[in-house]
């Protein structure tokens, strides 16, 4: 599948985000090893911090349909915003649990242009282990 494809999910899911307070949608679509596409989008809660991004809720739907650690093949994000939109640093740490450093990451703007990063160029000091 082409970044272009994978975008356009993304773009399209960010119509079902639950956003009451921020008024913010982002979508994100997230290509798996075996050609299937999870979808995602934020999911906002009056106390903030039980907010879940879109990124994080493709990767947590990913697992709990039965996906593992390295079943990721690319994720697409996409928001309605003039510069590219980055997932957040919680974000980049859950895609560095499950995802390996050169996984593509696509972001996107609201002239639907698409910059592609790599996982290790987006998080290049990802905390990968908890050996002591």
């Amino acid at each position: 599948m082409d970044k272009e494809l994978l975008m356009a999910k993304a773009r399209e899911i960010k119509a079902n985000a639950y956003i009451p307070y921020s008024k913010f949608p982002v979508g994100a679509a997230l290509l798996l090893k075996d050609g299937h596409i999870i979808t995602g989008v934020n999911v906002e809660n009056v106390s903030l911090g039980a907010t879940n991004c879109a990124e994080r809720t493709a990767i947590f739907t990913a697992i709990a349909n039965g996906y593992k650690k390295g079943d990721f093949q690319a994720i697409a994000v996409a928001g309605d915003t003039a510069d590219f939109l980055p997932p957040c640093s919680i974000c980049r740490q859950v895609m560095a649990e499950f995802c390996t450093p050169d996984m593509p990451v696509y972001l996107t703007n609201e002239k639907k242009d698409i910059l592609e990063l790599t996982l290790g160029e987006l998080l290049p000091y990802a905390f990968t282990d908890l050996e002591m």
